[in-house]
């Protein structure tokens, strides 16, 4: 290993519907590395969850192609004993690991929890925060307990829904009335998100979300405008400034985001400084709520009816992708990609020696 430089272990791909998204985010940070600074050390993990490892880089893959690393045999048992290979007293693979992995199986407490495991330093949301990022209904009931305003919503299982999908439906049109939007609990990136407008539009609509998870969320239809503030930190946390989302269809759906590339992102967004200043407040507030660490984007509702501002989400993995809000708004706050890639992984070395000086045994 090159002692003058930090080897960070890139995880991307995944179990998961967000896999291409995973990509994209991977190939964008690993173009923006300072390689004077690091040497990273390629972790792709397939759509059936077979892991691969490459060389060590010194410079980053010229196609996104290459990520897949199509020269490798899939080999998990490799992989991961570079993972683990500090635990023997030995001399670690990789100095810190960085999981570009959106949605389950990635950004939802399991790869945190190997990496906790195999007691080597990782950037982002520790275990909990990860897992209650990542399911929406859990995080809205964190949000509930930290008095942070938000849409009202439904949720069921799958086994519930086989079983009394007619009061389910009832509910929802009681509770929520249409139009509705019906989200998997368990996946970000907009993916299997619809909105109902109709009892047969719900049905449908309940149908495709349950094809990502086994928990769906369905959430009433509020006029207003999508602000995101990006959240950089661990004990004492920073927010950037707000950016607004000006979506090209009708929602901001996964086309909108990843495809098209038409949204607008408006940076900083148009917002008095009042409400700039809160939506500021409000990040650190679910921040907080969740025991967030490392990195977070929140996401707000501001009514256009009454200025009313509802927290809709957070993501504890934002995207990294040239369309993505998060490294933005730091650059509009005068964060550099680079130094934010270096304060993120500044962050999780504090965060792990912290942690280490803590005691497992009993003697008081």
């Amino acid at each position: 290993m090159d002692n003058a430089k930090l080897t960070v272990g890139l995880a991307y791909g995944g179990k998961s519907g967000e896999h291409e998204v995973s990509l994209q985010t991977a190939f964008a940070v690993m173009n923006a590395f300072d390689y004077d600074k690091y040497e990273i050390l390629p972790f792709y993990i397939s759509k059936q969850g077979l892991w691969k490892i490459g060389e060590k880089l010194q410079a980053p893959f010229s196609r996104l192609e290459q990520l897949k690393l199509e020269g490798e045999s899939a080999d998990t048992g490799k992989a991961l004993n570079a993972v683990f290979s500090g635990l023997d007293g030995g001399e670690r693979a990789v100095d810190v690991m960085f999981p570009l992995l959106h949605g389950t199986n990635g950004e939802d407490g399991t790869i945190q929890g190997l990496f906790e495991m195999a007691n080597i330093p990782y950037i982002g949301a520790g275990v909990l925060a990860s897992a209650a990022g990542m399911d929406k209904v859990i995080m809205k009931k964190l949000f509930a307990e930290a008095g942070l305003e938000q849409c009202k919503y439904c949720y069921f299982h799958a086994s519930t829904w086989k079983r009394k999908s007619h009061d389910l439906i009832i509910e929802v049109e009681d509770k929520l009335g249409y139009p509705v939007f019906v989200k998997p609990a368990n996946l970000g990136s907009s993916v299997g998100i619809s909105k109902a407008v109709a009892k047969e539009s719900l049905i449908k609509a309940v149908e495709t979300a349950f094809r990502y998870d086994t928990k769906v969320i369905i959430e009433e239809f509020v006029e207003a405008r999508e602000l995101e503030v990006s959240v950089l930190g661990n004990d004492e946390p920073e927010a950037s400034v707000p950016g607004e989302i000006v979506s090209s269809g009708e929602y901001y759906d996964y086309a909108a985001k990843y495809i098209d590339g038409k949204s607008q992102m408006l940076i900083p967004a148009p917002v008095d400084p009042e409400t700039a200043d809160r939506l500021r407040e409000l990040a650190i507030a679910a921040f907080r709520a969740i025991e967030g660490s490392g990195i977070t984007r929140a996401d707000f509702f501001v009514r256009k009816s009454d200025g009313r501002i509802l927290i809709n989400e957070v993501n504890t993995m934002p995207g990294f992708t040239p369309f993505s809000m998060y490294p933005l708004l730091w650059r509009e706050t005068g964060v550099t990609y680079q130094a934010l890639l270096d304060r993120m992984i500044a962050l999780a070395l504090e965060r792990y020696n912290l942690k280490q000086g803590l005691k497992y045994d009993n003697e008081q």
